[in-house]
């Protein structure tokens, strides 16, 4: 399971062989190498035989080959040429659906409903990433992921913490968000300079707040969290001025870090 992008980074490779493979840093390749963990994300998934996964940045196979055991078609996006070539090689299309193409601009809708996907996020990718995934919520049954444990805590983080943000706002408004398991930086080859986490995110489906406008929703949270110590006043002034914060209940003194995600909604709401 590789962390695998394709975001223009500078081209280059890492030292370390991994499976005979040169792991390439500007894919922000790492790979998942200790059978544990492996084991655990797999239980952590559970899937069952006819379960429509889909793997992000499957790398060497490490989780894919377990997933195969368990699974009659597996679909994978694999951004590196050469190693969709190996998988490619490997195994019949009937059991191993290949794309090689970049995640963050493959359109999840065209593999099906109730999508599982599951993978290892490149660290400097994981955000985007996660946003573009949210587009196809819709589609999803859930997202395993691991991803840098900074990232995993953003995810669930409360209000009024240091952790809590747009990408905090952005996924619980959309996912119920669960941590499921810390992962050391010695389980991957080549070993990161920071630890993992694994983590879960399952659509609220009839849950979900019910939101006038998103494209302004997404505006005010930005906005909001652009400049941390701003005040909402200041921050939110080209969108709504004082009387229509108070309007909605939300301070115009207040930061945007004080807000749970149902004041970002009930404040997108009034103002739409």
């Amino acid at each position: 399971m590789a962390k695998s992008s394709s975001t223009g980074r500078p081209s280059g490779t890492s030292r370390h062989a991994a499976g005979g493979h040169i792991a390439r840093k500007r894919f922000g390749q790492n790979f998942l190498a200790d059978r544990h963990y492996i084991d655990r994300i797999v239980a952590a998934l559970d899937p069952r035989l006819d379960d429509n996964i889909v793997e992000i940045g499957p790398g060497l196979g490490a989780l894919t080959v377990p997933l195969l055991e368990r699974v009659e078609h597996l679909t994978v996006i694999e951004i590196d040429r050469d190693l969709a070539a190996k998988l490619t090689a490997q195994y019949p299309t009937a059991r191993l659906a290949l794309h090689n193409a970049d995640a963050l601009e493959f359109d999840f809708s065209t593999l099906g409903a109730d999508l599982r996907v599951v993978g290892n996020l490149p660290y400097y990718i994981s955000s985007p990433l996660l946003f573009h995934l949210a587009r196809y919520a819709a589609s999803l049954r859930d997202v395993t992921v691991m991803l840098q444990k900074e990232v995993v805590e953003r995810m669930i983080a409360a209000p009024a913490t240091r952790a809590y943000g747009r990408l905090t706002v952005m996924l619980q408004v959309r996912f119920r968000v669960e941590r499921l398991f810390s992962v050391p930086a010695g389980a991957f080859r080549p070993t990161p300079k920071v630890d993992s986490a694994v983590a879960r995110l399952v659509p609220l489906r009839g849950e979900r707040p019910q939101l006038a406008d998103e494209v302004l929703f997404a505006r005010i949270v930005a906005a909001a969290f652009g400049q941390r110590r701003k005040t909402l006043r200041n921050a939110l002034k080209t969108i709504a001025d004082e009387e229509k914060l108070e309007h909605a209940g939300v301070a115009p003194g207040a930061r945007g870090e004080t807000l749970s995600v149902a004041d970002f909604v009930r404040l997108a709401n009034e103002l739409a």
